[in-house]
């Protein structure tokens, strides 16, 4: 498996209901769906469907009383967003290191300083999805260095506006999500 191929690498925990068998139905190299058959603590078994997308990095970069937004069409909801920039976090990569590669792949900005704001599970209902939140800031310009698939462009948006701006549509969870804990983290 090479190091970016859009995987989750780290291991999922060992499992507190029995798993009886893990099947695998569909696969591609941005995620992988199937089911795990899991005894239930009543004795009956259920599959239970996952979708497992890679673990991803979502980054807040702040530079002077503003905060860095990508601005991006989204084929799948055909809607163009403003977004934190994220990615995929490389195989044996911190969220950090991935934030700080992803910022300046998409925004041009390298960071002196950075921090992980946490990481969180997403939609466990159905996905194997982990994303982690990087607070970074001191930011420097550098040669942005897009994906084949990347079309976006970079906006700066005032700290004062930034959870309205976030939280007002079109947006998405991530974005949400990195600006409400960079806010109570007291770093917005």
């Amino acid at each position: 498996m090479s190091s970016d191929d859009g995987r989750r690498h780290e291991r999922l925990p060992d499992p507190e209901w029995p798993v009886l068998e893990t099947e695998t139905e569909y696969e591609t190299g941005w995620f992988t769906g199937g089911y795990d058959l899991v005894e239930q603590p009543d004795g009956t078994t259920k599959r239970y469907y996952w979708a497992e997308l890679a673990t991803a990095v979502v980054v807040v970069a702040v530079a002077d009383d503003h905060v860095v937004f990508v601005e991006q069409y989204r084929p799948n909801i055909r809607q163009t967003q403003l977004e934190l920039p994220a990615g995929v976090v490389e195989s044996g990569e911190s969220f950090i290191n991935a934030g700080l590669r992803e910022l300046r792949e998409e925004t041009g900005f390298d960071a002196g300083s950075a921090s992980l704001l946490g990481d969180v599970w997403c939609s466990t209902g159905v996905l194997r999805h982990r994303r982690g939140f990087v607070f970074a800031e001191e930011l420097t310009p550098v040669e942005q260095n897009l994906d084949d698939n990347e079309f976006l462009s970079v906006r700066a948006v005032p700290i004062d506006e930034v959870v309205e701006r976030a939280t007002s549509g079109p947006t998405n969870d991530a974005t949400v999500e990195g600006v409400l804990l960079a806010r109570e983290e007291g770093l917005l």
